[in-house]
């Protein structure tokens, strides 16, 4: 038999800091109208994946928020099929 190969570890996970985690410089997170932010319902001109209005700072926050959220059910045994 030949020997096993073993697997490489995996690179480490880059450290972001706040501010780093969503790149929305494309032009399609841009809209002329202002409308109220799906979070905060403050004002802004920025829009998400879905192309809802939401700042930059409040989609970053719920989505740390849903991710700690996920892993607590993973760890629980609680998720979702």
């Amino acid at each position: 038999m030949p020997p096993r190969r073993r697997r490489r570890p995996l690179p480490p996970l880059p450290v972001l800091a706040p501010g780093q985690l969503l790149d929305w410089t494309d032009r399609a997170h841009w809209s002329d109208r202002a409308a109220p932010c799906r979070y905060c319902e403050r004002l802004t001109h920025l829009r998400d994946e879905q192309g809802q209005p939401a700042h930059k700072a409040c989609a970053e926050e719920d989505g740390a928020r849903r991710g700690v959220q996920a892993a607590r059910a993973y760890r629980s045994g609680r998720t979702q099929a």
